[in-house]
């Protein structure tokens, strides 16, 4: 039996994002969009709300909430409904956070969660991209030599969030000379390390809020431990389908939006002497917007909920994944031709939501469920 009912918490949750993405996230976006930047009050009211903190251990000094990657989509949809930009980045940390819950060593929980607790935000990110245009995890080339010393790591990372001001990051690497995703590891990497550079990248057509940088290792040398887990390390598959299935949510979030954007306009909008929504080709397309949004939360739903029972959700993350990128992007179009000449005028969100959708196509690290 499947069942995706959630619980009285993560319904409160929900609602209290939905509240904040309507509130603050949605009326804030067009702005942000075109000042390539998100408000330092957003980003404050987010970090008080304490979804990076949420999932930390009372051990650690955090909320102590079960770690649960539904309560994650469930998080990342609401926020993305309201902006996948400004949402993708009030999470950001989570890309360090969460991996270090799920797969860190004890010894990196009590030196790393600690810092997330505070009251003052702190900004941290994931450094999993590379050049190549058809980017693939298993295929990272950014290499991490072991040393006397600990290990030495040699590559270049584009598209990481927020890597300007990070102050603490996640550094994907090939550990060894497995050439599949079993070679692959984490480390912790303190930006300002001997050896980094971080430069802004080049701006980008969707999710302008989120800062993106380039980030250059040259021989960085790192501790033994600076490993994410014990010993040879953690298998990052888990990361990995996490990363995939926040993403999507956040796709989720911004065709659900789009959607209820869309109805209204649709049954107000006459032409010919009706409302365009009466209008069999329009009528069709918005109740396919529709049944796509079910599917895909169904999708996204189903492997967070297989995640949180341990199951191997690598081919499930996946398929949700591609499925929510390709259905996403569909729907912003279709938006765009129910409001025909109106969708192009940039007083409306339709084409930044477009923008944004394509966006998150190409960038599977922007969120971790």
């Amino acid at each position: 039996m499947i069942s995706f009912d959630v619980t009285d918490e993560q319904s409160q949750i929900r609602d209290m994002l939905v509240a904040f993405a309507n509130n603050e996230l949605a009326p804030r976006a067009r702005q942000a969009d075109e000042a390539c930047t998100v408000p330092a009050d957003v980003l404050d009211q987010a970090w008080s709300l304490g979804l990076v903190q949420l999932a930390i251990p009372e051990a650690y000094g955090g909320s102590g909430a079960p770690r649960s990657a539904l309560t994650g989509a469930l998080m990342l949809e609401a926020m993305g409904s309201g902006c996948a930009g400004l949402g993708g980045t009030a999470v950001a940390s989570s890309l360090f956070v969460n991996p270090l819950i799920d797969l860190g060593s004890e010894a990196q929980k009590l030196r790393e969660l600690p810092k997330f607790c505070g009251s003052t935000r702190r900004v941290a990110t994931l450094a999993l991209h590379e050049s190549s245009l058809a980017f693939d995890p298993s295929r990272i080339v950014t290499r991490a030599e072991p040393d006397r010393d600990g290990w030495r790591i040699t590559g270049v990372k584009r598209l990481v969030p927020l890597g300007e001001e990070a102050e603490d990051m996640l550094v994907l690497a090939r550990a060894s000379g497995a050439p599949d995703i079993a070679g692959i590891k984490a480390f912790i990497v303190p930006p300002r390390a001997e050896g980094v550079t971080i430069a802004r990248e080049s701006a980008t057509i969707g999710l302008t809020p989120m800062r993106f940088a380039r980030v250059e290792l040259a021989g960085v040398s790192l501790p033994h431990d600076a490993i994410l887990g014990e010993g040879r390390g953690a298998d990052i598959r888990p990361l990995l389908a996490s990363l995939r299935i926040g993403g999507a949510a956040l796709a989720v979030g911004l065709a659900r939006a789009l959607t209820d954007f869309a109805i209204p306009y649709a049954r107000e909008r006459v032409a010919f002497g009706e409302p365009i929504a009466k209008k069999q080709a329009i009528a069709f397309m918005l109740a396919d917007m529709h049944i796509e949004c079910d599917a895909m939360r169904w999708l996204v739903w189903k492997a967070a909920a297989a995640f949180d029972r341990g199951v191997d959700v690598s081919k499930m993350a996946v398929l949700a994944q591609n499925y929510v990128n390709r259905r996403a992007i569909r729907i912003a179009d279709d938006g765009l031709q129910i409001f025909g000449g109106h969708g192009y005028i940039r007083d409306l969100p339709l084409e930044m939501w477009l923008r944004n959708a394509r966006m998150l196509t190409i960038h599977s690290a922007l969120a971790a469920a």
